[in-house]
C-alpha cells in the first residue's frame, strides 16, 4: 500500500473528520468533486474505514474500484458469506511454484474491506484495479529483495521499504518512501509523526459534516509531496498507477463518472493526473508474468502486526478493531476490556480501578495537549492504576488485547487445493480447530481419536506444515502420551498449497513426500530419523521404500560415527510397535544389523582421536549403550518380527532361533553381552582416549559387569604416575562426568574418591594448571548437595570413615556406623504399615517368602 498511508506507522488512522489547521489545508463544505470519486486512505485504519463508508453512502456510486489484484474479482461475492469473518487475506500463488506467493490482508477496519462490504450489500459491482498478481509474483521471482515471496505482493511494494531503499541517504525520494508522514508532521511542528496523525486526523470531530473534505485535504497534501518527491524513488509505483488509470478509464466508459476509487492516498495525485492511454500501455508492455491462482485464506491479528514481520502491518490491530467497533466512549469501553482480562488472570481489579484509569488517561491527554486519549495514554494509565507499575501484567494486555489472537475464517465454498479440503475435513472430524492462540494439546495414544490427531500432526510435519510442535510431557513419561504446542499461522495455508503437489489427501501427500525425502536424504542419520517419523505418522506405504534405502545406506556407510548416530533413532522407533500397533519387524532387523556393525567398528574408530573427536565419540558410546539396552530386550524377546507379521512366533521358525540345547535364542545372539565385550576391549586399549576408557568402565560398573574392586583397580592404573595428567583428567571426566550420577558414586565409594584425591594431590603445579579446566567442568555438573558432601569427605580425608568413632568427624547428620538398635525400633511400624500383623502367625513373618523385616536384623 502507499507510502503515505503505510510508512508512518500503525497506531492511528484518519477518521471521517475534516483534516484541520495543523498541517493540512482545511476543506470546508466542498460538494462531491467532478469526475471519479478518489478516496485516498491509510490502510488498516479505522478512521479511513469510517470515512470511506460515509463517503460511499453519500455518493452512491454505480461501481467501486479497489486497489488490489484483478484476479480476485471473482472472489468478491464471498465477502457476503456469513462464514467469512475477517481478518482474512487474498492469497496469490504461482501455479507451478506454490511456495511463491503474495498476500493482501484485510481486517474489519480496513478501508478496502469496508468498500467491498458496501458494494456487496448495495449490489454494486466491485473490481480490483491494481497490477495483476501474475506480474507481481513474476517481479518477486526476478528480485526477491523487492517483493518478499513469502509475504510480498502489493502490500509489500506499497508500505514496506522499496527495493531501492538502500540508495544514498541524501536522496530525498528514498527518505520519503521510508516515512512520508514525517515530512508533513515536521511542517506542522511535530517531532512525532504518529502523534501528529492522531491529533490532526483521528481525534478530530465531524467538523462541518462534509464527508469528502478529509479526502480532498489528503489529496492536496499528497499532491504536494508527489510534486516534490515524484515516485519516491520507486519506479514500480509508476507501473502500478498506469494499470490503475487504465482500469479506471474502462469503468468510466461503462458507468460514467459515478465511479468511486479506494486506494492508497499516495496514488491519488497520480490517478488524477492526465495521461494518455498509449503512455500507460507502454509502461505495462513486456512485464514478466507467471500463471497464478487466488483464494481467500484466514489471517490473524498477529500477522497484521509489524512485529510479526509484515512491514505494511500495524502494531496494535486489537486496539484498531476496538476503535472501529466501539459505538461510543471508546476509552471507557477499552478500560473495561482490560479489567475483564486482568480479572480472568486472578488479579484484583475493581470498577474503581476502571474509573481512575479513565480519569488518568484523560488527564494525561490534557497535559500533553491532545484532543483525546490515545493508545499511549491508555497504556500509561493501565500500567499505573491496574498493573501497579508492573510491566508483567501490562505485557499480557499488550499481547491479548492490543495485538490480539483473532483468527479469521473463510467459507468452505472458497477456492482451495484438494489437499486443503481434505485437511479441513479431517480437522472437523477430529474436532481439532485451527486457532491463532498458542495452546498445548495432551494426547493419550490409547484413545482412537487422540491417536488419529497424533498421526495428522506428524503427517503435517512431514509436509513442512508446522501447525504443531511436540514438547515434553509434564504429567507422564510413558510412550502412550504426547504433548503438542499448537498455533495456526496464515502462512501455513501457503505450505498446504505447496504440499499439494505431493497428493490430494494428507495421507497420500505425506507418503509421497516421505519417499522423496528418503531418496534425497544426505546421510544415514537423516534416513533413520525419517523412518522414525514415518512410524509416528503411520505411513505403511512409505515404510518399505524408507527401510530399503535405510538398509542400503547402512550397508554402504563405513563411518562408525554415522552408524552410532543412526542407531538410537531406530531403536526409539521400536517402541511404537506397542503403542501404535505398528509392524516394526523389518526395523528391528536393520537395527540389530546396525548394532553389530557398530560393535565391530567401534574399537578401531576410537583410536588416536583428539580431544574434540574423543568427546563426540563418548557421546556416541552413551547413545549406543542406551540403544543396545532397549534393542536387546526387543530382539531377545522375539519381538523383532513385529507385532503383526507373525514371523518368529510359534514352533515353525528358523533353526537360527534355536541354540545348541534347543532353547530359543535371538538371531543376533545376546546383544548386551556382545556390547559388554566391546566395552571391555575399550577399557584395556591404551590407544583409546581416556574419556572413552573411563566411560566404558563406568558403563560396565553400572550394568554390574564390573565389580567395585575391578573398577578401583582400573582407576588406579589410569591415575598411576606414569599416565600423563591430561589423560588421567580425561579418564576421570569419562568415569564420573557427564551428569550421569558420578558424584554420588564418589560419595558412596570412598575408595574411588581416595584414588582421585591422591592423584590430584600428586599432580605437579605446571600440570595442575592444564587439568584444572577439565576437572572444573566435570565437578561443576554435580548437584550442590553432592559437591558439598564431597567437600566434607575430602576435608576429613576419604577412607577414614571406618576409623572414626561414634561422634567422630563424619558427614554432618550421619553416624559413622549403622545403629542397629534404632533400626530395630522401626520394625513394628513397618509391620503395621505393611499389614504383616494381620496375616496370621503362620506366615513366618511376612508375605510368604518375603523376609523384608528379617533383613533388617
Amino acid at each position: 500500500m502507499d507510502a503515505v498511508t503505510g510508512g508512518a506507522g500503525d497506531e492511528r488512522t484518519e477518521s471521517g473528520s475534516s483534516v484541520g489547521p495543523d498541517g493540512l489545508a482545511a476543506s470546508r463544505s466542498v460538494a462531491k468533486p467532478s469526475g471519479p470519486l478518489l478516496l485516498g486512505v491509510r490502510h488498516h485504519g479505522p478512521g479511513s474505514a469510517r470515512a470511506v463508508r460515509a463517503a460511499l453512502d453519500a455518493a452512491r456510486p454505480l461501481t467501486v474500484l479497489i486497489e488490489g489484484p484483478p484476479e480476485a474479482d471473482a472472489l468478491i461475492p464471498l465477502a457476503a458469506d456469513e462464514a467469512m469473518r475477517p481478518p482474512v487475506a487474498l492469497l496469490a500463488h504461482a501455479v507451478d511454484e506454490p511456495g511463491r506467493s503474495a498476500f493482501w490482508p484485510l481486517a474489519e477496519f480496513s478501508p478496502e474491506w469496508v468498500a467491498i462490504r458496501w458494494a456487496v450489500e448495495h449490489q454494486v459491482p466491485a473490481r480490483f484495479i491494481d497490477l495483476p498478481a501474475t506480474h507481481t509474483l513474476a517481479w518477486g521471482k526476478e528480485d526477491e529483495t523487492a517483493l518478499d515471496a513469502g509475504e510480498g505482493g502489493e502490500p509489500a511494494t506499497d508500505a514496506d521499504e522499496p527495493a531501492d531503499s538502500q540508495a544514498e541517504e541524501t536522496d530525498p525520494r528514498a527518505a520519503v518512501r521510508v516515512d512520508p508522514l514525517a515530512v508533513l508532521a515536521d511542517v506542522a511542528g511535530y517531532d512525532d509523526p504518529e502523534r501528529w496523525w492522531e491529533d490532526v486526523v483521528e481525534h478530530r470531530g465531524a467538523g462541518d459534516g462534509d464527508v469528502f473534505a478529509p479526502f480532498l485535504g489528503l489529496e492536496e497534501a499528497m499532491g504536494a509531496l508527489r510534486e516534490a518527491y515524484g515516485s519516491g524513488g520507486h519506479d514500480r509505483d509508476l507501473v502500478r498507477e498506469a494499470c490503475m488509470r487504465l482500469q479506471m478509464r474502462a469503468a468510466q466508459r461503462e458507468f460514467g463518472d459515478d465511479v468511486a476509487v479506494v486506494c492508497g492516498a499516495w496514488h491519488v495525485p497520480a490517478l488524477r493526473q492526465k495521461s494518455s492511454v498509449g503512455a500507460d500501455k507502454a509502461l505495462l508492455k513486456g512485464l514478466p508474468k507467471v500463471k497464478a491462482d487466488m483464494t481467500w485464506v484466514p489471517w490473524t491479528n498477529r500477522r497484521l502486526a509489524r512485529v510479526s514481520g509484515y512491514g505494511a502491518g500495524i502494531d496494535s490491530p486489537g486496539w484498531y478493531g476496538h476503535l472501529f467497533s466501539a459505538p461510543d466512549r471508546p476509552v471507557e469501553r477499552w478500560m473495561t476490556k482490560v479489567a475483564g482480562l486482568l480479572r480472568e488472570e486472578d488479579r484484583i481489579v475493581s470498577s474503581a480501578h476502571v474509573i481512575e484509569a479513565v480519569r488518568l488517561a484523560e488527564t494525561l491527554a490534557a497535559m500533553r495537549g491532545r484532543p483525546l486519549p490515545g493508545l499511549s495514554e491508555t497504556t500509561d494509565a493501565v500500567r499505573a492504576v491496574m498493573c501497579e507499575g508492573s510491566d508483567v501484567p501490562l505485557a499480557l494486555v499488550q499481547d491479548r488485547l492490543v495485538v490480539g489472537d483473532v483468527l479469521g475464517e473463510v467459507p468452505r465454498s472458497a477456492p482451495a487445493v484438494p489437499l486443503q479440503r481434505d485437511l479441513d475435513r479431517i480437522q472437523r472430524r477430529l474436532r481439532l480447530k485451527p486457532e491463532a492462540l498458542e495452546r498445548e494439546l495432551e494426547l493419550d495414544l490409547r484413545k482412537e481419536n487422540d491417536a488419529e490427531r497424533s498421526r495428522l500432526l506428524h503427517r503435517l510435519r512431514l509436509l513442512r506444515v508446522e501447525w504443531g510442535e511436540p514438547v515434553a510431557s509434564r504429567g507422564s513419561t510413558g510412550t502412550f502420551r504426547e504433548t503438542w504446542r499448537l498455533r495456526w499461522e496464515p502462512e501455513l495455508s501457503v505450505r498446504v498449497a505447496e504440499a499439494g503437489v505431493w497428493g490430494t489427501t494428507v495421507f497420500a501427500a505425506a507418503t509421497a513426500k516421505a519417499e522423496a525425502d528418503a531418496v534425497s536424504a544426505p546421510g544415514l542419520a537423516d534416513v533413520t530419523a525419517l523412518a522414525e517419523r514415518c512410524l509416528l505418522a503411520e505411513l505403511p506405504d512409505a515404510l518399505p521404500t524408507v527401510m530399503r534405502i535405510l538398509a542400503d545406506r547402512a550397508a554402504l556407510d563405513t563411518d562408525v560415527g554415522h552408524l552410532a548416530q543412526a542407531l538410537p533413532a531406530l531403536v526409539r522407533s521400536l517402541r511404537y510397535g506397542d503403542v501404535r500397533g505398528t509392524d516394526t519387524g523389518a526395523l528391528a532387523e536393520v537395527a540389530a544389523g546396525l548394532a553389530e556393525r557398530v560393535f565391530v567398528g567401534l574399537p578401531p574408530a576410537c583410536a588416536a582421536l583428539d580431544a574434540d573427536a574423543a568427546e563426540e565419540m563418548r557421546r556416541h558410546v552413551d547413545a549406543v549403550h542406551g540403544a543396545v539396552g532397549l534393542l536387546g530386550d526387543v530382539v531377545g524377546s522375539g519381538r523383532d518380527a513385529g507385532s503383526g507379521s507373525g514371523a518368529g512366533q510359534g514352533e515353525g521358525t528358523s533353526a537360527e532361533r534355536r541354540g545348541s540345547d534347543g532353547s530359543a535364542s535371538p538371531p543376533h545372539g545376546d546383544l548386551r553381552k556382545r556390547w559388554h565385550a566391546v566395552l571391555r576391549v575399550l577399557v584395556v586399549r591404551d590407544t583409546v582416549p581416556g574419556v572413552i576408557r573411563g566411560r566404558a568402565v563406568r558403563l560396565l560398573l553400572d550394568d554390574g559387569e564390573l565389580g567395585q574392586d575391578e573398577a578401583a583397580r582400573a582407576m588406579g592404573l589410569a591415575l598411576s604416575p606414569g599416565t600423563p595428567p591430561g589423560d588421567a583428567a580425561a579418564w576421570i571426566e569419562g568415569f564420573v562426568g557427564g551428569g550421569s550420577g558420578g558424584g554420588m558414586l564418589l560419595v558412596h565409594d570412598e575408595r574411588l574418591l581416595g584414588l582421585v584425591d591422591a592423584w590430584l594431590t600428586g599432580v605437579s603445579a605446571e600440570a595442575f594448571t592444564d587439568v584444572l579446566p577439565l576437572l572444573r567442568r566435570t565437578f561443576s555438573a554435580y548437584e550442590p548437595g553432592v559437591r558439598r558432601t564431597l567437600g566434607e569427605l575430602v576435608r576429613r580425608g576419604p577412607g577414614e570413615r571406618g576409623g572414626s568413632g561414634v561422634g567422630g568427624a563424619g558427614i554432618p547428620g550421619f553416624a559413622d556406623e549403622f545403629d542397629v538398635g534404632r533400626a530395630d525400633a522401626v520394625v513394628p511400624v513397618l509391620r503395621l504399615l505393611l499389614g504383616l500383623d494381620r496375616m496370621g502367625e503362620g506366615a513366618d513373618g511376612g508375605f510368604g517368602g518375603n523376609d523384608l523385616v528379617g533383613a533388617t536384623g
